[in-house]
């Protein structure tokens, strides 16, 4: 008989959130992997529990997961706990959960707390559909490049953001999705829990004086599809096309240069360059009939 791998999320900042469930099986199994041992073991100490545990993070994985199959085809249960939150949502558990799929380990996901599902549960932006895509690259050439790839997508947009970095992806952001309605949610759950609500340059605005943002952070980007239906709400009902029009001609008069106001206005409105300059074109040609 082999034993169980159990994936048990934590809490993300108020201890009270931990689940009764997931205490009992953290006192039950025969082992702890921790993405940091010294940080669990203050949230074991707190409810008392005994239970052994070992490293578990990005830069042991490989060779950990195969220490902790060998000990689950042994009969030993185990568990698996990040930092904060559910394990494998932008933190390590992977190759552990991928092994004990492979050798027929069972798996069993302990739910709870999660940052991105917290935020979004109360930031008030569409959660029909969401697009979450962990922490953008530190880079700015290629987080630019990462925004690039999401420019079309539908969903409301979730990141994680090192407060070092916020400002600088809401500068980047604005000039690659377009001044979208955002939300930056900081502290969750803890005593300084926070949502800032606003336009992307209004966010970035507060966030660009000498003070350093602080916390950690969720940053949630209204999708394409839903700034385009909320300027429909508000009365312009006019297509997309003589939206992309009218928009270009102000770039233009602001001094923007027509390729780039073409580029811009087209990541605005959520369109492919290509599909954008066919609508500019077949205006053009509907004028000189």
């Amino acid at each position: 008989m082999t034993g169980t791998l159990y994936i048990v999320a934590t809490p993300i900042g108020n201890l009270e959130d931990i689940t009764q469930r997931a205490l009992r099986v953290l006192g039950e199994v025969d082992l702890i992997a921790c993405e940091d041992t010294r940080h669990t073991q203050k949230l074991l100490n707190h409810f008392g529990v005994k239970t052994k545990t070992i490293s578990y993070h990005e830069h042991n994985e490989h060779e950990r997961a195969e220490e902790l199959g060998q000990l689950l085809m042994s009969g030993k249960n185990v568990a698996v706990v990040s930092d904060a939150g559910t394990p494998l949502v932008n933190d390590p558990g992977f190759r552990i959960v991928n092994l004990a799929v492979e050798r027929g380990i069972p798996v069993v996901p302990i739910p709870g707390p999660s940052a991105l599902v917290t935020a979004l549960s109360a930031a008030g932006r569409p959660s029909d559909q969401f697009f979450f895509a962990g922490f953008l690259p530190a880079r700015a050439n290629a987080r630019r490049a990462k925004l690039e790839e999401l420019v079309s997508i539908p969903a409301t947009l979730i990141f994680y953001e090192a407060p070092h970095r916020i400002a600088a992806t809401l500068r980047d952001a604005v000039e690659i999705l377009g001044d979208r309605h955002a939300v930056i949610a900081r502290e969750l759950t803890k005593l300084h829990e926070e949502f800032v609500r606003g336009k992307l340059s209004e966010l970035a605005e507060s966030l660009s004086g000498t003070k350093p943002a602080r916390g950690e952070m969720v940053l949630l980007i209204t999708g394409a599809n839903a700034e385009q239906d909320a300027s429909l709400i508000a009365g312009d009902s006019s297509s997309k096309s003589d939206q992309l029009v009218r928009r270009v001609r102000e770039l233009e008069s602001s001094g923007t240069d027509s390729k780039a106001a073409l580029k811009q206005a087209a990541r605005e409105l959520g369109l492919k360059r290509d599909e954008a300059y066919r609508m500019m074109l077949a205006q053009k040609n509907r004028r000189s009939r």
